[in-house]
């Protein structure tokens, strides 16, 4: 079970080595670098340190680039099977992901346009991207709705003759702030009474600097800003572009959005498992260094028992969340929406109390800069919002099991 391939027991080697001997040694200090060329929320200002662009020209020539993309001509051509353990790996670090080319929303953006765009969108919006020379934005929540359902759109995508006219506002638009970033994909209602809701909305292609597109500011997590990439609210205001643009077509929204979130499900969960591997190794490092009451303070209390929770949890979210790599690459996203469902809740979960646990045994210094616990904690917690909450995911995993035994309702039209 969950045999991996030569080809990508080679890649998840490489990507370790590189890790270890040019992200790891470095990390701390690029963190610190961040803050203080990136002082305050204006992302008009903020800019990546130097180390970044030159890991990632070394990444791309060590051919560890777009290794989550499933084609041997553009990326590694990796099953999502292969690709899992290497994701875990990058979660580990806070900037892997990116100097491979492998981080969100990129990644699902990129995945998205070779499934889904044609010739003339790759050629102008995805081949930057897969050569790492541009950023992109994915544009789906709203502030002003109930978003977990996703039918409540109000921004309007309207075709008018050979141009179509974007408008509504955005937000927690991951990555608007990179100094990089060059183009957006706006998910918005297109109103259609010949079809169901589900196949009223259209996904667009804008460049960040059409008419109308207005960035109005950085949103913090907890008082963090994530710069330089940035979490974003955006306004559209009769943004123009043409109609070719549309990727799929009119109404293709939701099936294509389904078609992005699935691998990018499994690369999300895997990279918490990796960060929860992570925050366990600080916490037993921490733990066996200090001394309190003449012992290792790990031997206090019940934190030995707290360790081994841990050790359990994450490697029932790993099983788990291999299984429903190998059952999407084997029958498809389709047969594996329960899995899918069920590691968005786990993996998140796991991580937040892997690195609640660690924070405690860190004492003061586990809130603080100086470790990446509350960076990984503010990545567990939002992700249990991002791509659906969990309260979402515990639904549709409940509704697949009633139709199992043969019990469904009405849908609504």
């Amino acid at each position: 079970m969950f045999n991996i391939s030569e080809r990508g027991q080679d890649f998840y080697q490489r990507t370790q080595d590189f890790i270890q001997q040019e992200i790891e040694p470095i990390e701390d200090d690029f963190w610190q670098q961040c803050h203080a060329l990136n002082p305050s929320g204006d992302w008009r200002t903020w800019q990546w340190p130097e180390q970044y662009h030159s890991l990632r020209q070394k990444a791309k020539q060590a051919g560890l680039w777009n290794m989550f993309l499933p084609d041997d001509q553009l990326g590694a051509g990796l099953s999502v099977t292969d690709y899992a353990p290497i994701a875990e790996l990058t979660g580990r670090s806070l900037i892997a992901p990116n100097i491979f080319n492998c981080n969100a929303p990129d990644s699902g953006n990129m995945e998205l346009l070779w499934r889904y765009g044609n010739d003339s969108q790759k050629q102008r919006f995805l081949t930057p991207l897969l050569e790492g020379k541009t950023r992109s934005v994915f544009c789906m929540t709203e502030p002003s709705v109930a978003s977990s359902d996703a039918t409540n759109m109000q921004a309007t995508a309207i075709i008018e003759g050979d141009e179509i006219v974007l408008n509504g506002r955005k937000w927690w638009s991951s990555g608007l702030g990179d100094p990089d970033v060059d183009f957006i994909i706006f998910m918005a209602y297109t109103p259609d009474d010949n079809k169901d809701r589900h196949h009223q909305h259209s996904m667009v292609l804008v460049p960040i600097d059409a008419e109308g597109v207005n960035i109005q500011r950085m949103l913090q997590v907890f008082g963090d800003y994530d710069a330089p990439h940035g979490h974003g609210e955006v306004e559209f205001n009769n943004v123009r572009v043409p109609v070719d643009n549309i990727i799929g077509g009119p109404g293709m929204g939701f099936e294509i959005a389904q078609g992005r979130l699935g691998p990018g499900r499994i690369h999300h969960c895997m990279r918490c498992i990796g960060a929860a591997e992570k925050s366990l190794e600080l916490a037993v490092h921490r733990g066996m260094s200090r001394t309190g009451f003449g012992k290792p303070i790990l031997q206090l209390g019940g934190n030995m028992e707290r360790i081994a929770d841990a050790r359990v949890k994450i490697d029932q979210a790993r099983l788990l969340t291999l299984y429903a790599a190998q059952k999407m690459d084997e029958k498809g996203v389709k047969a594996a929406l329960t899995e899918i469902s069920a590691i968005k809740v786990v993996a998140p979960t796991v991580l937040q109390e892997v690195v609640d646990m660690a924070m405690q045994i860190h004492g003061g210094m586990g809130v603080s800069q100086d470790t990446m616990l509350p960076r990984f904690y503010a990545q567990a917690r939002s992700l249990r919002l991002a791509d659906g909450p969990d309260e979402v995911h515990k639904t549709m995993i409940a509704k697949l099991e009633l139709k199992k035994l043969g019990y469904s309702r009405p849908r609504s039209k």
